[in-house]
């Protein structure tokens, strides 16, 4: 199936479109946020009529879903060194978090929108627990486990690219693993309290 493209240029796939639907999207909830962001303004951006966004997605928490589903591309923990975990996960985080505004824009929605919430929600319980899952003493403790160490992921997150407080930004990459890292560690490898 193929639609007209913008100003009567060449017709795109309903693929290509639906690609174009979820870039806007990504980019436009990442400038605005969610409750700001509009079906107008992100078919706008994509180059297409609204009603093909609702014709892909539904509604604007169905588009939501689809852009804000990321893969944080944890490495597995058999993968990773046991005893530097922790410092191996922060400095992927970092990582992600400073190549991809799509995570920041999902943070601040988490922040402010129920749906948003949900998300991150999701995306990490499917994500990390596994991680934690492979390395603590009691994989029956993982999804605890992988709470704490969001806590901290997250946290970081807020501080440094949503909030930007001063303090967090100024931070070097090697402060924050050499800070959180050993706490993440703990979190997924000690013994519980």
């Amino acid at each position: 199936m193929t639609t007209e493209a913008p100003s009567g240029g060449p017709r795109r796939t309903s693929l290509a479109t639906k690609d174009a639907i979820l870039v806007a999207a990504r980019e436009r909830f990442a400038a605005d946020g969610y409750e700001r962001a509009t079906i107008r303004a992100i078919a706008r951006d994509a180059g297409i009529d609204p009603s093909m966004v609702m014709r892909y997605f539904g509604n604007k928490e169905g588009l939501f879903a689809a852009a804000s589903a990321i893969d944080l591309r944890i490495p597995k923990s058999d993968t990773l060194p046991v005893e530097s975990l922790g410092e191996a996960l922060v400095a992927h985080f970092l990582d992600r978090w400073e190549s991809d505004d799509v995570l920041t824009a999902l943070l601040r929605v988490g922040v402010t929108n129920a749906a948003g919430a949900e998300r991150v929600q999701a995306i990490f319980a499917e994500q990390l627990v596994a991680v934690a899952a492979g390395v603590t003493p009691d994989p029956d403790e993982a999804p605890r486990r992988a709470a704490l160490a969001a806590s901290q992921i997250l946290g970081m997150a807020m501080a440094r690219y949503v909030l930007r407080f001063p303090p967090a930004v100024a931070l070097t990459r090697e402060e924050v693993i050499g800070w959180l890292g050993p706490t993440l560690q703990r979190y997924l490898t000690a013994e519980g309290p």
